[in-house]
């Protein structure tokens, strides 16, 4: 295994060959950089969007880079519960899935909402995931040693649920809204695996934040591109942003454990383990938030509570 004391980058990625990674959002950011890493070195990648010519586009700037890429596009739309559950049923077709890489998401829109009437932020970034993930468990299950990654932010350390309007029907601000859905996805970590390891499973929970990184994902924010000009050199790339999701993804990990940048306030640098708030680990709120998702979606992982 290569040596990861200093921090883990894609340098640190081994050889993936014969594995299979379906990774939300791969067409651009994040993602892209990810599958575009997790291709390179042999793995099957099956790029997970909306749109068909945006993920040929980036499969097309793959294969420049790996002619033989494994890659394959799955349509898919997390603003829809019904879009997820046809990607999960054509998922079913894949002899194998490694791990699930949960990396789509929306930053501080404009009050949008899903298809089925969630206010987007929650609705993408949590209850998109909760409901793929749940889905895609049997599947996962089927392979021992797989995973499921589970991006966050630095955002969640200030985000507060709000139990008494998760649907934004009353108020609405971009900035407590994106931390409420941050801060859950930490919360789906926490009792995902707690509920992973209590059934004996063999499928681990991990979760991964890019520290700062320049993507499309602040396009709702006019401000950020003069910000991101003027600090570009103390953030992260796109590609420096994915080494914690390929730590979490391919790297020697520990069940449940949360990955992100290594350097000053988790901003910039090699991956490792990080904190997470102390309300992002309470069994309580972890419990509650995994009732109202089932409330909300309709849909319940085969994991009992433990």
């Amino acid at each position: 295994m290569p040596d990861t004391s200093s921090g883990f980058t894609e340098a640190d990625v081994p050889d993936q060959s014969g594995k299979c990674f379906v990774v939300t959002g791969a067409n651009t950011g994040l993602g892209f950089e990810a599958a575009r890493v997790l291709a390179m070195r042999g793995a099957r990648v099956v790029v997970a969007c909306r749109s068909e010519a945006r993920a040929d586009e980036a499969m097309r700037r793959i294969r420049a880079l790996a002619p033989a890429a494994d890659l394959g596009f799955l349509p898919f739309d997390q603003a829809d519960l019904d879009s997820i559950r046809r990607a999960a049923v054509e998922l079913d077709g894949e002899p194998r899935i490694d791990a699930l890489v949960n990396n789509a998401g929306v930053m501080m829109p404009p009050l949008s909402r899903t298809q089925q009437g969630f206010e987007l932020q929650f609705g993408v970034n949590h209850l998109g995931s909760f409901a793929f993930t749940a889905l895609l468990l049997p599947k996962l299950a089927a392979t021992p040693g797989s995973r499921v990654v589970i991006t966050g932010s630095l955002a969640h350390i200030s985000g507060r649920i709000d139990w008494d309007d998760p649907n934004a029907k009353r108020s609405y601000r971009r900035w407590p809204r994106y931390r409420m859905s941050k801060l859950a996805n930490l919360l789906f970590l926490f009792e995902l695996d707690r509920r992973l390891r209590a059934a004996g499973s063999s499928v681990m929970a991990l979760g991964c934040h890019p520290g700062i990184a320049g993507t499309d994902l602040g396009r709702h924010l006019p401000a950020v591109g003069l910000a991101w000009a003027a600090f570009r050199p103390f953030l992260n790339t796109p590609a420096m942003g994915a080494w914690p999701t390929l730590q979490a993804a391919t790297g020697a990990v520990t069940p449940g454990a949360y990955y992100g940048p290594q350097g000053f306030r988790e901003i910039k640098g090699p991956s490792g383990v990080v904190r997470r708030a102390p309300h992002a680990t309470d069994p309580a709120l972890a419990r509650r938030l995994w009732d109202l998702s089932v409330e909300m979606t309709g849909i319940e992982p085969a994991l009992p509570p433990a």
